[in-house]
């Protein structure tokens, strides 16, 4: 069985869009509250034994008895939100990993979310646009197409802009995504920041600097945004210091802030959309034309600590594009195996020793250093070619390896 996703975007009416409204703030609600606990647990006695997701669950029933209006949202969103929270404790407690401690969420945050489990048929495609979901019956919804299989869970949220989205994950039989033809190709990816990618027989795939064709508007409207933003916190001001019978509390009270805060929102969701479908066909492409890829295996987190890459790095999608491969390489039948990129650029990919001469060079000399020759056996190499070269090498090494272990 295949675990796969698909996303469709959702139009609710004003009943559905209220119900939403209280699942959002009641998972929310759930999530502080159960973050609290673990939080304070932990302060009076460091050895006390971490909570589960099943122990959270236990805790639900004398919560809602508390807080009864609990009881109006489905419950399988609020365990769903128990179990995310003792994944996040896991991904904390995991060193590999290195994910930060759980944070509190905020309502004033635009884009909200919850998950509902499918539980009895409570969750089911009626037909090619409408969606039974618990608490909101059938949902009104668009998609370019529907998989079949068996709907494990749904997430629904809304974004920044003020639109509804449900990913729905489902269970499908591998069979299927029909295997692509073998074509006994096999390649190394260099990923770069001039060019995306780079591949071992020395073809280039172009950066598409997305975030700098809007760069402009979205800085337009940033700037209108932050203007009346200011504003309306001065307006707000004024009320609370006439004491106003009825006083502005809040900034989704201001229309033209709203305005400029959905373009905002609207212009980078744009760019987002694009560079995902790009990275689709790319990694598509790849996938139908090797059997074997070979990709260097990145510190993506640590490298965007650098700010002066951490934009470009960003732009570039290179975790979005490996991510891509993988699952697009078990779903085909394809091999994707990952190297440790140290020194692949220093090395000659033809007699294997490694250029000294660069060792005393630091890391912006040595990024301005783009063609070199081997001192050993005199080739010319170029940078890039001679690092998806190295990564292949690498690649093919390990699966001889790992024959030989078999």
């Amino acid at each position: 069985m295949a675990v796969i996703a698909f996303k469709v975007r959702l139009y609710p009416n004003q009943k559905q869009i209220s119900q939403m409204s209280r699942t959002f703030g009641s998972t929310r609600f759930v999530w502080n509250q159960m973050l609290a606990m673990q939080n304070e647990r932990y302060k009076n006695n460091p050895q006390a034994k971490y909570q589960n997701n099943y122990a959270m669950n236990l805790m639900l029933k004398p919560l809602k008895a508390e807080y009864p209006w609990l009881k109006d949202v489905d419950s399988t969103a609020l365990q769903a939100t128990n179990d995310h929270l003792h994944d996040a404790f896991q991904r904390f407690f995991d060193p590999e990993l290195e994910n930060g401690h759980p944070k509190f969420k905020s309502k004033k945050d635009y884009a909200q979310s919850y998950t509902t489990k499918a539980v009895n048929q409570n969750i089911k495609v009626i037909d090619n646009h409408h969606l039974k979901l618990p608490k909101l019956g059938h949902v009104y919804f668009r998609a370019g197409r529907i998989l079949n299989g068996k709907i494990k869970r749904v997430t629904v949220r809304i974004n920044a802009q003020g639109q509804y989205y449900a990913t729905i994950l489902l269970e499908s039989e591998k069979q299927a995504f029909k295997p692509k033809d073998k074509t006994n190709q096999v390649v190394g990816i260099d990923l770069g920041l001039d060019d995306l990618m780079i591949l071992s027989n020395g073809q280039k795939v172009n950066m598409m600097h997305f975030d700098l064709e809007a760069k402009q508007q979205v800085r337009i409207w940033e700037r209108k945004m932050a203007r009346r933003r200011r504003n309306a916190q001065k307006e707000m001001a004024f009320d609370k210091h006439e004491k106003l019978l009825l006083p502005r509390t809040s900034l989704k009270q201001f229309p033209r802030y709203q305005q400029a805060r959905h373009t905002v929102a609207k212009l980078k969701r744009q760019v987002s959309e694009r560079r995902y479908d790009r990275l689709q066909k790319l990694t598509t492409q790849l996938v139908q034309n090797y059997d074997v890829i070979v990709v260097e295996k990145l510190n993506t987190q640590g490298m965007l600590k650098n700010r002066h890459l951490a934009r470009a790095i960003s732009n570039a999608g290179w975790g979005k594009l490996v991510t891509m491969l993988k699952y697009k390489c078990d779903w085909y039948g394809k091999q994707l195996i990952f190297v440790d990129p140290k020194n692949t650029s220093r090395i000659c990919h033809q007699c294997g020793q490694k250029n000294h001469q660069f060792d005393s060079l630091n890391q912006h000399e040595w990024l301005a250093v783009r063609e070199w020759d081997c001192p050993t056996c005199g080739t010319h190499l170029n940078r890039d070619i001679n690092a998806s070269q190295n990564i292949l090498h690498r690649g093919l090494a390990q699966i001889e390896k790992e024959k030989v272990l078999v």
